[in-house]
């Protein structure tokens, strides 16, 4: 049986690192995985569902719902370890319901939490736009990078909150304050999750 956390946070929030360092401290109970790694790998190993994967990478199309669903369970069911951290999934109320529709099938999988880092819009786009959203016009604000951001800030928030509550309903939901320190944030994220295995 697989212990999965699904990790969830705005652009900015800091989600990849803080799982990243979580696994590199307890390698041999913890691994992570972000999507975009796990499509990567999937293509690496040369399975006929990589070589799906990369049909539509390689076109610069998305690769469809159903696919990186299966990807996200293969790459959990071949884990070396039992307990599976991966970020930025689910983005969509679309990929929540059809992963969830999964792991209810899969005898092997067991979610135990989704953790939300939560930090403010502000803070985000701080972290994200750095000291040069502050900058008057001219000195090397760029305006692209805050539509950039303000897309990917739109395309978290939007169906967020049906995320948050799909999984509050099912007692899953855990919050993280993301505004801390890295380390206050790892600290917290790590307690957690090492509370759940």
């Amino acid at each position: 049986m697989k212990k999965l956390f699904l990790i969830i946070g705005a652009p900015g929030s800091g989600k990849t690192t803080d799982a990243s360092l979580i696994a590199e401290k307890h390698p041999e109970h913890l691994v992570h995985y972000s999507t975009g790694d796990m499509l990567r790998a999937e293509v690496a190993s040369g399975s006929e569902l990589g070589t799906e994967i990369e049909s539509y990478i390689s076109r610069g199309a998305l690769v469809p719902l159903n696919i990186i669903v299966d990807t996200i369970v293969s790459a959990i069911n071949h884990a070396p370890v039992p307990n599976v951290l991966i970020d930025g999934y689910p983005r969509s109320v679309e990929q929540m319901e059809a992963f969830d529709a999964i792991v209810a099938e899969e005898d092997g999988i067991d979610l135990a939490s989704v953790i939300e880092v939560r930090v403010s819009e502000a803070v985000a786009r701080e972290r994200i736009l750095g000291r040069a959203a502050e900058a008057a016009p001219g000195e090397g604000r760029s305006d692209d990078n805050e539509e950039v951001f303000n897309d990917r800030m739109k395309v978290y928030t939007d169906p967020l909150e049906a995320i948050q509550n799909f999984y509050t309903d099912k007692n899953l939901l855990h919050v993280i304050d993301g505004a801390r320190t890295l380390e206050e944030v790892v600290a917290d994220m790590d307690a957690f999750v090492l509370s759940k295995i």
